[in-house]
């Protein structure tokens, strides 16, 4: 359990949808402790979201760090983005922190929002509790709100608090552990009232409730209850903040960010019940002086930073660090989050979040020890699977090797976006998250490296095949004076099974075509495989060399390879050819209330559904299995999270090639796109 004054500083995530307010709840903490001189609003003069991007679209598009003093207490806050485009990254900060608080929306209709949510703190054993945003704007009581809750979450949901109601307004809250109520009052400390009549009789209700709960967990507890005892303030306490450190609980508060209702009453609740880092270092399996190294930017003149947060001991400024493959670097330029923004310092203490400068070698994961012993994150992190891609290219072809750069830069900086080659169609392949999220890579490359790009959809890996045998001469005979160039094959054409490739083999006899010169045959066969007669690479075939002639002078391998390219060419375009295209198994994990509009929006996209289930572990949700055409694939991120309410995902793998159907084939071979992506 964390304790007041105990030496360590505390961090906290701010985690929830999309709208819940995170980044406004973090300016009233900043501000309900003094970090800050006045309370900012989002989009205009935030501490958070200060990016043009952020700003543009009002929402966190990337974490946000700040820290501030409490009682006398430290505390680093990461603020984390909500909607699902930009929180990619939360496996690599998350472990970290020694609690995360999820901000909700007090409309019960979007409690559901909550549960991918819950699910992420709880396999990463994280504690957590709840702040219920907007109380002022809640139309349902509690109760209603909890109960739609509660399937969301495998811990069980503690009310920590009840409201006061004034003519269908939330006007203040009872605290049930401290058995007192108090009224907002805007922009300042919340007055505590007189507990007596109808709101006495509902707070001692409530609060028995809220001690049968903890009683599961603590036998003496129970003895009390049933013997109508009244445990101890502090017993209770005690009980809140081991059953939450242990992630039995999963207590709620709420309040209005925006008004500071609530705010100072969440960090007195965190002072006394965060745990420790000592806890988050257990957790990762780290022992020993060490940082660990959740995010890197770059910051412009400043170069690299990594931001980290020191999990045991104390870094100075300038301290040898030991990387886990041995690697060592200096911390240079050490900045603490104890205010709205770091500053440098000399030194940071246990737990405090810092920014390290010009530590090249860093990457999100990396752990950072300061006695010289190589130590590792013990789970570590995978970047999300990538569900949008585009390719892309330099405007201006002389800012290719620029783009090149920026790119790895904003992929360091962001797990969830990945950059490769596709070696068919030589496209650079933009990945990420959605649409969205690639929209905000392209504006940061015109805003902070200068490069402007042109995007596009990327192409799609066609094949194409034949329907019928052929057998097909091709001969190459030039004269230039001297030597000439001479080869004569004949090739038998026909298809192979679907999924088993290219095949050659040779039924020469007689010597009519020399075996040194068999495999330039070969060759010259897979040159004409390359593009075949629709244009596309030639796939499922088999070639058998069964006949030729040869010149004794003009003949060689160069002339062989020409020989078996021009009649594998002619070959192609008499086997009556016809396209394929990749089809991949995607696997979507959606709310049940959205299966059918899911399978109805896949088969539109000529998908067929293989079949669903429900998601193991997740109440409420199927996993849905589909074979889709990868060409039907592109924009299906986006359909998906309007039918879901933003919550449904998927990942996909090559599975088979199937042919393309006649108007779409026609399409491909015009140079247009089969299917609406």
């Amino acid at each position: 359990m964390g304790r007041p004054g105990s030496g360590s500083a505390r961090a906290i995530a701010l985690v929830g949808a999309a709208g819940a307010g995170k980044t406004t709840l973090m300016e009233a903490m900043l501000f309900a402790a003094g970090a800050v001189p006045r309370q900012g609003e989002v989009g205009a003069s935030s501490v958070g979201d200060a990016s043009p991007e952020a700003r543009a679209r009002g929402q966190s598009v990337e974490f946000n760090v700040a820290g501030f003093e409490f009682m006398g207490d430290r505390y680093g806050l990461v603020d984390c983005p909500g909607s699902p485009e930009f929180a990619g990254c939360e496996d690599y900060v998350l472990p970290a922190v020694d609690l995360a608080i999820v901000v909700a929306d007090p409309n019960p209709a979007r409690a559901a929002l909550l549960q991918p949510i819950f699910k992420a703190l709880e396999q990463r054993r994280i504690p957590h509790a709840v702040f219920v945003n907007k109380i002022d704007q809640a139309r349902g009581g509690l109760d209603e709100l909890l109960a739609a809750m509660a399937p969301a979450s495998a811990n069980r949901l503690v009310a920590r608090q009840i409201p006061l109601v004034e003519k269908e307004q939330v006007t203040g809250f009872v605290d049930l552990a401290l058995e007192r109520a108090f009224v907002y009052r805007p922009g300042q400390p919340s007055r505590q009232v007189d507990l007596s009549g109808d709101v006495a009789a509902l707070e001692a209700d409530a609060r028995f409730h809220m001690l049968e709960q903890l009683a599961d967990f603590d036998d003496e507890l129970m003895e009390q209850l049933l013997s109508d005892l009244d445990p101890s303030q502090d017993a209770v306490f005690a009980d809140l903040a081991a059953d939450l450190a242990q992630g039995l609980i999963t207590p709620v508060f709420f309040g209005s960010a925006l008004n500071g209702f609530g705010v100072r009453r969440l960090l007195k609740a965190l002072r006394h019940e965060t745990p420790d880092v000592m806890a988050a270092a257990a957790r990762m399996g780290l022992d020993g002086p060490c940082a660990y190294v959740f995010r890197t930017s770059y910051a412009g003149q400043a170069g690299k930073l990594a931001y980290a947060r020191v999990m045991q001991g104390e870094m100075a400024d300038g301290a040898e660090l030991t990387f886990g493959d041995g690697g060592k670097a200096r911390a240079g330029g050490l900045s603490v989050f104890t205010t709205a923004s770091g500053r440098k310092a000399g030194q940071a203490r246990e737990g405090e979040i810092v920014a390290i400068g010009k530590l090249e070698a860093a990457a999100a994961g990396a752990v950072l020890s300061l006695d010289g012993k190589a130590r590792n994150w013990s789970e570590g992190a995978s970047p999300p699977p990538a569900l949008y891609a585009m390719s892309i290219a330099a405007k201006d072809r002389k800012d290719d090797v620029r783009l090149s750069a920026a790119l790895l830069k904003l992929a360091e900086e962001d797990p969830a976006l990945a950059i490769g080659q596709d070696p068919e169609t030589h496209e650079t392949i933009l990945a990420g998250r959605g649409e969205a999220h690639l929209h905000v890579v392209i504006e940061r490359l015109k805003r902070r490296f200068n490069v402007e790009a042109a995007t596009a959809r990327p192409k799609v890996s066609y094949r194409e095949s034949v329907r019928k045998p052929v057998t097909q001469r091709g001969r190459h005979k030039k004269q230039t004076g001297g030597h000439g160039q001479f080869g004569d094959v004949v090739l038998e054409i026909r298809p192979r099974p679907r999924g088993e490739g290219f095949a050659f083999s040779q039924k020469i006899t007689g010597g009519v075509v020399p075996k040194q010169w068999i495999p330039s045959v070969e060759q010259g066969v897979r040159d004409a495989m390359e593009r075949g007669a629709l244009g596309f690479p030639v796939t499922d075939v088999e070639v058998v060399l069964v006949d030729g002639s040869y010149h004794s002078v003009d003949s060689s391998e160069m002339s062989f390879r020409a020989a078996g390219r021009l009649a594998m060419s002619e070959g192609l375009r008499a086997g009556t050819p016809y396209l394929l295209e990749p089809v991949e198994k995607i696997v979507i994990r959606a709310p049940q209330a959205s299966t059918s509009k899911i399978t109805q929006a896949v088969t539109a996209r000529r998908g067929q559904i293989l079949g669903f289930h429900p998601r193991e572990g997740w109440a409420g949700w199927d996993e849905i299995e589909v074979c889709l055409p990868r060409a039907e694939r592109q924009d299906l991120i986006v359909e998906l999270r309007g039918l879901t309410q933003g919550l449904g995902e998927f990942t996909a793998q090559f599975d088979h090639m199937a042919e393309l159907p006649g108007r779409l084939a026609e399409q491909v071979a015009k140079g247009e796109p089969a299917g609406d992506c």
